[in-house]
Order: structure tokens, then C-alpha cells, then sequence
């Protein structure tokens, strides 16, 4: 099991730019660090860390020091120290010790309430067992993420305490103005769990507790991230909520790891999914934990823009930015064309629609020089494929909205013909799936995820200085699970992590197009919470989904286990509902059964291939469904055909080695390659340079090495490509290597 962290940047999954799919991959160029700098590495051990071998190893290295000890949710230790000298023990204590970056992470945050439309009011008219109604009260829930602003008056009385671990001190708030760039996204989390005031979390008397593990700008380290885990862990916590993750798509990380030993320990582990839909295998670690639960966004009930024009074939769907105002035109306006938004470019607007090309500048300041030149509103539209969202600082008094690139191309073409009108038409819409929410499956297990989703889409709720802001992202939708959560955990307080989890899936309601498709299992999950059905369930199917893996070939046979519990104080009668017929599968199912109350059956799923997938089909996907009465549980099942379309490479880094002219790189390999390599090339003409590594048959995980870069006279960057073919399959991941250069022109 891999045990090591590549060199990866992991978000706050809390409205993430959006970019093509051929673009998720790509990383953008790093600094390459000296080898003399002061760094920080974190080693995993093979059990538990041995501290007296540890300090005795560390006396070879002069410049090294301990920092910390990892024991409670990851084995291993970190250690500061000259980058050289460190990547010198890491070679020499190979395999005992295994090595990664302290990794960066960051946060970029770029009306209705949900509460209604997931079953959280109901849930607060019921009452536990000691007659208090279900508000979340006597539950511990640790945040890990920007801190939290304890003294807002909807969280200061629900505020139980935490650490800092950026400033290593017991005052885990905001990171304020004086500090640095400031940030909100933790007590906008804690707000959508247990604010009690103006506004009204989900539980809104559990005790919240914030352990800062990021700090200004939304900055930290996975030391920092896994020494929060692991001191939430110490101080008890029921449920921890880490709206974070990355664009690594592998469950054998060491903060899903974390996670996984985490709910082994008793608590409940949340976290978001990522935002890097609508694409297949885009699901980022820790949202690929096996055991944690993974949330995915959806919409609550939203007044949605479209522009309509003349021309347009149907209308066009705009989102608007956060920050801004409101997109709220009622009548029709000219569009006109502006280019990338410079002030130069700004002439002609007053009254009219300026239509503006993502990129060069900030969407502020695009913004603010077409209000500066009498605009009504602001159209983006986006220069890579697909949509994608965005943050507006400070205050405008125009609308700005965000489309598509071909809705941006298409209205061009349509101003280039002819001025044209366009007018804002507006229609509700509830319970889709957010475009941004990201995808599984999950690669390596081949499992379903997101395990759920909740409301993620403009989202109201706290942040500093007592005010109120919306946002969206699945940093928003996990936060509403990890209240529910709490609620069920006071309802059933001897319900296990997995019991709950089971329950939320179980009970959750399978969500639909427009089109009135299902959504895939791998899109949605078991579907949007219902917390009040989850609260008093009668029976629970644990797990609450199937992967029946990779199909090797036809004729073949795959078996899955569950359990069967029923909850309740009477006896029941349960039987499967026979499945449609099937081109590919046929189900042996149990026959019905029956369960007294309290008891728990475990039943085989037996799965029967009957012919090859075809190509389109290279996901199967479904439900089974179990009936009680009148009750149905959907058991959300997946199939895999053999090496299906996930990304065969992805965080590729590269980083300055430990000896002139030597650079270090790492990139995951989900299921390994059956050939790979890394090629240089000129970045302006393109020209082929040559190959730095090349490599046949190599086994799934981490593959990395150390190269030496050809000395180019005069060349102050190169673009290196890595690609990685399997099975006929082939992708590829670029990023641009920049050298400093002398007043000869050497490298």
C-alpha cells in the first residue's frame, strides 16, 4: 500500500476556476528550490515511528531536526532541514522510511435556505432519547480548515475551542487583515454545521471545534493538515469536516489513509468530493477515502439567468460570480464585444452588455473598467472548454456573469453579423447536479464516488466580521452532511461511523437531469441527503454501495457481501426486487428473508457476466433494490470494463535536485504503464529536445527520478512532457521548466 505523498498542490474545494478536461492535468510551472533551503519532509515508517532510532539516524545530518510524530492516523514523522541532507536520508533509508513533500495547500474562495429541501427541519421537531429535540447537542465537531471567526455572534456560543497549527497556539481564528491576505472559508464552513443565531446551521447546538491547518491566503501543509487530524483524534471529536482535496484520483494517499484509520478510531469523516466536473475520474484525494464519506454538490432552489437572443437556439445559462451583484436585468440591452476587458478596449458601453474574454487580468478588474465605462452587466465567457466560476473582490454596482466559451463564441458571431439585443429570462431550478461537483470513479478500487451529495450552489452563511456571504463549492455540501450527521449521532448515539454513513446513503434520494435521466451512480452517488428519513430509518444495508471492480473478460463471475440490519422493534420482511433484464448481467439475488428486531443477516450479491462490454459501455452502473413493506433501500452497484478511459498519469511536479543541473520529479500512475517517459521540448518552436527518462512495464504508484537537464546555451526554459501509455491508451501531462541564466547566456 503506497504510503507516501507526492508532490501535489490540494485546495479548499470552495469555487475553483474551472478548466477543460485535457487541462485538469496540467500543473502550472514551479520554483525550482536550492538544495542548500531550509525544507520540510514527512516520512512514513512501516509501524509505529521508532523515536530513539529516529534522533539517532537524524545525528548523520547536522542540519536536521525532528519536528514531529505521527502516531494516532499516520505512522511517520517530519523533519526540517537542508534539502540536500534530506534527500540524502530519504535514499539512504529507503525502503524503511519513505519520503514526501510538505505540500502546499491553498484556498481559492473564488437564496434560498437548503435546509427545507434536505429534511433538516423536520429532524429538529424530533426529540433522542432523553426528550431533547435533535439540534446537534452533545456532539463534538472538529473543523479542519482556515480556523474558524469564533466571536461572529451565530458561532461564538457554540464554540468549543481548537489549536492553531500554523502558529503552533491554542487561537485558531481567521487569519485577519494585519496577518496577511485574510481568509473566510472556515467559518463558513462552521456556519453551514452549527450556526445558531441570525442564521441556522444544520445542528445548531453541536459544539464546533476549529483546528487551523491553513493559514494566510488559505496556505498550509499536509504536517500541518495530518497533525490536525491527528489532534482531533486526541481531543475526542465525533465528526471531523475537511472541505479540501486535489486533483490526484488514487485512494492510497496518506490523508485519505488518515481518514480511512480515522472512522477505524469511531469518528465520522467528511469530506468534499472536489470541484473539477463535470468529467469522469475527476473525484481529488481525500475524497477517495474508502471509508470517509465523500459529498458532491447539488442545487438547492435557485432563480437562474439565461440570455436569449434572436439567434440563439436556446438560451444561455449564466452563473453568476461571487462577490458581485446579483444578475438581475429585466429588459433588453445591446451586447457589445470587448476583447480581454482592457480600459483601452472599454468604448461605446454606456447601456450596453460588455462581453469580455476570460484571461490577462482579473475578473475585477475587467469588471470594474466596464463599469467605469457605463456598462449595465458583464458577460465572461470562459477560454478553455467547458464552464467554470469565479470571485469578484471589493463592491460593484454592475452584475457580473460567467458562460461557456461556446456561448461566448457563438454570441461574437452574432455581434460580428449585426447588433444585436439580448434579454434576460429567468427560470427556478432545485435539486441538479452541480456541472462543477466532481465525478468518480475512483481509480486503483475502482469505488463510487461521491458516497452522497448536498446542497453546494449559493450557499448563505457566516464568515468574519458578523457578515454573511454566498458561496459554492463542495466545501459548502460537506458541511451539510457533517451536520446531519450530528443530528443522527444524537438521535442513535451508539451508532458506529459506518452505520451512519450507511444510513445517509440508504435513504437518500436519487437525483434526475433535466432531461429526466438519472443521474450515474459515479455522478451522484447514492443521491441527495434526506436527514430526516436517515434520522429514523428502520433499516440499514452496509456498505451502501457495490463495486464489483475491473471485468477481465466475459463468463466471469464476481460476488459481493452485505449486511442487512434491521433497526427497528419489529420483526420484518425484506426481498430484492428483480433487476430489468440485461444485456451483460444476470443477478442472483437471496431470496426474501426475514430479520427479528435488532438482528442482522449478511446476504450474497452474485453478479454474472454474460458478454463483453462494448466500448461505449465501458461503465455499467445501476441500482439494486431491496423492499420492506413499503419501503425501498437503492443499493447503488458499478462495473468497470478492463482499462476504461481514467487518466493514465496525473500530479506531475518537478522541483530543483540536490546536485547542479539536476531536477527531481514525481507523477502517480494509478495503475501503472506499459510504457512511460518524459521528452524535452523548445517551447517556442516546439522542437523535439530529446528524452529525459523512459521506461517500460511500470508498476502502478509513484514513479520518480532524479534527471539531469541537458545544458542548453542560452535557453531560459524548456517544456517537459510526460507521457504514460497502457493498454492502447495514452496520456500526457506538460509543464515548463524555467532557468535562471548568467550575463553569457548560461544556464
Amino acid at each position: 500500500m503506497l504510503r507516501r505523498l507526492f508532490l501535489l498542490t490540494i485546495v479548499l474545494l470552495c469555487l475553483i476556476p474551472q478548466k477543460g478536461f485535457a487541462q485538469k492535468w496540467v500543473f502550472p510551472s514551479l520554483p525550482s528550490p536550492s538544495p542548500e533551503e531550509k525544507a520540510i519532509m514527512i516520512f512514513a515508517t512501516k509501524g509505529p515511528p521508532n523515536i530513539s532510532e529516529i534522533k539517532t539516524v537524524l545525528n548523520q545530518y547536522p542540519s536536521s531536526s525532528l519536528r514531529m510524530i505521527f502516531t494516532q492516523t499516520f505512522e511517520g514523522f517530519s523533519v526540517s532541514g537542508k534539502r540536500k541532507e534530506l534527500l540524502q536520508l530519504a535514499r539512504m533509508y529507503q525502503p524503511r522510511y519513505s519520503m514526501f513533500e510538505n505540500s502546499i495547500y491553498t484556498v481559492d474562495a473564488e437564496v434560498s435556505s437548503p435546509l427545507e429541501i434536505i429534511g433538516a427541519k423536520n429532524a429538529a421537531s424530533y426529540t433522542d432519547s432523553k426528550g431533547h429535540r435533535l439540534t446537534g447537542k452533545g456532539i463534538r465537531i472538529g473543523v479542519i480548515d482556515t480556523g474558524i471567526d469564533y466571536t461572529h455572534p451565530d458561532l461564538k456560543a457554540n464554540y468549543g475551542g481548537g489549536f492553531d497549527l500554523v502558529d503552533n497556539d491554542n487561537n485558531p481564528m481567521e487569519t485577519l487583515d494585519h496577518q496577511g491576505k485574510p481568509t473566510i472559508h472556515g467559518t463558513h464552513v462552521a456556519g453551514i454545521i452549527a450556526a445558531n443565531g441570525q442564521m441556522k446551521g444544520v445542528a445548531p447546538e453541536a459544539k464546533i471545534f476549529a483546528y487551523r491547518a491553513l493559514g494566510a491566503g488559505g496556505s498550509g501543509t499536509t504536517e500541518q493538515v495530518l497533525s490536525a487530524i491527528e489532534r482531533a483524534v486526541k481531543d475526542k471529536m465525533d465528526i471531523i469536516n475537511l472541505s479540501l482535496g486535489s486533483n490526484v484520483n488514487g485512494p492510497d494517499l496518506p490523508i485519505s489513509l488518515a481518514l480511512d484509520k480515522v472512522v477505524e478510531e469511531g469518528i465520522v469523516a467528511v469530506t468534499s468530493n472536489g470541484n473539477s466536473g463535470p468529467h469522469l475520474w475527476t473525484v481529488g484525494t481525500p475524497g477517495t477515502s474508502s471509508k470517509a464519506i465523500s459529498v458532491g454538490a447539488s442545487t438547492p432552489t435557485l432563480r437562474i439567468p439565461f440570455l436569449t437572443t434572436i439567434r440563439s437556439n436556446k438560451p444561455i445559462k449564466i452563473t453568476s460570480l461571487v462577490g458581485s451583484k446579483m444578475w438581475s436585468l429585466d429588459r433588453s440591452y445591446l451586447i457589445e464585444e470587448v476583447g480581454l476587458g482592457n480600459k483601452e478596449e472599454m468604448k461605446q458601453l454606456q447601456g450596453k452588455i460588455a462581453l469580455i474574454q476570460r484571461g490577462g487580468m482579473t475578473f475585477t478588474e475587467k469588471a470594474k473598467n466596464a463599469e467605469k465605462a457605463g456598462a449595465v452587466g458583464v458577460l465572461i465567457y470562459n477560454n478553455t472548454k467547458g464552464n467554470f466560476m469565479g470571485k469578484i473582490e471589493g463592491s460593484l454596482s454592475i452584475p457580473v456573469g460567467a458562460i461557456s466559451k461556446k456561448d461566448g463564441e457563438s454570441l461574437i458571431k452574432q455581434v460580428n453579423k449585426n447588433k444585436i439585443l439580448a434579454k434576460t429570462i429567468y427560470k427556478e431550478e432545485k435539486d441538479l447536479l452541480a456541472d462543477f461537483s466532481s465525478r468518480g470513479p475512483v481509480t486503483s478500487n475502482w469505488s463510487i464516488k461521491p458516497d452522497i451529495i448536498a446542497p453546494g450552489v449559493s450557499i448563505k452563511s457566516t464568515v468574519p466580521n458578523n457578515r454573511y456571504l454566498a458561496l459554492q463549492g463542495t466545501s459548502m455540501a460537506a458541511p451539510y452532511i457533517a451536520g446531519a450527521a450530528a443530528l443522527i449521532k444524537q438521535a442513535h448515539p451508539k451508532w458506529t461511523p459506518t452505520e451512519i454513513k450507511a444510513a445517509l446513503m440508504n435513504t437518500a434520494t436519487p437525483l434526475y437531469n433535466n432531461g429526466g435521466a438519472r443521474y450515474k451512480v459515479f455522478e451522484q452517488g447514492a443521491g441527495r441527503v434526506n436527514i430526516d428519513k436517515a434520522i429514523h430509518t428502520d433499516t440499514l444495508v452496509i456498505p451502501g454501495s457495490l463495486s464489483f471492480g475491473l471485468l477481465t473478460n466475459q463468463f466471469d463471475e464476481r460476488r459481493k457481501e452485505v449486511v442487512v440490519q434491521n433497526m427497528s422493534q419489529t420483526t420484518k420482511q425484506y426481498r430484492f426486487q428483480i433487476p430489468p433484464n440485461n444485456l451483460y448481467v444476470d443477478w442472483k439475488l437471496p431470496l426474501s428473508f426475514e430479520l427479528k428486531p435488532g438482528e442482522k443477516k449478511k446476504i450474497s450479491i452474485n453478479a454474472f457476466i454474460k458478454r463483453e462490454f462494448e466500448n461505449r459501455n465501458e461503465i455499467m452502473e445501476g441500482e439494486l433494490s431491496l423492499l420492506e413493506a413499503n419501503e425501498e433501500i437503492k443499493i447503488p452497484y458499478i462495473f468497470i470494463k478492463e482499462e476504461p478511459s481514467y487518466p493514465r498519469l496525473m500530479g506531475l511536479t518537478i522541483v530543483q535536485g540536490d546536485r547542479p543541473n539536476t531536477y527531481r520529479y514525481e507523477v502517480y500512475l494509478p495503475m501503472g504503464a506499459d510504457e512511460f517517459g518524459m521528452a524535452l521540448f523548445d517551447p517556442k518552436t516546439l522542437d523535439f529536445k530529446g528524452y529525459l527518462d523512459v521506461g517500460n512495464n511500470i508498476s502502478p504508484g509513484i514513479k520518480e527520478n532524479q534527471l539531469t537537464i541537458p545544458n542548453q546555451e542560452g535557453v531560459r526554459q524548456l517544456v517537459v512532457v510526460a507521457f504514460a501509455r497502457k493498454n492502447g491508451f495514452e496520456d500526457k501531462i506538460s509543464q515548463t521548466l524555467k532557468f535562471k541564466t548568467d550575463l553569457d547566456g548560461k544556464k
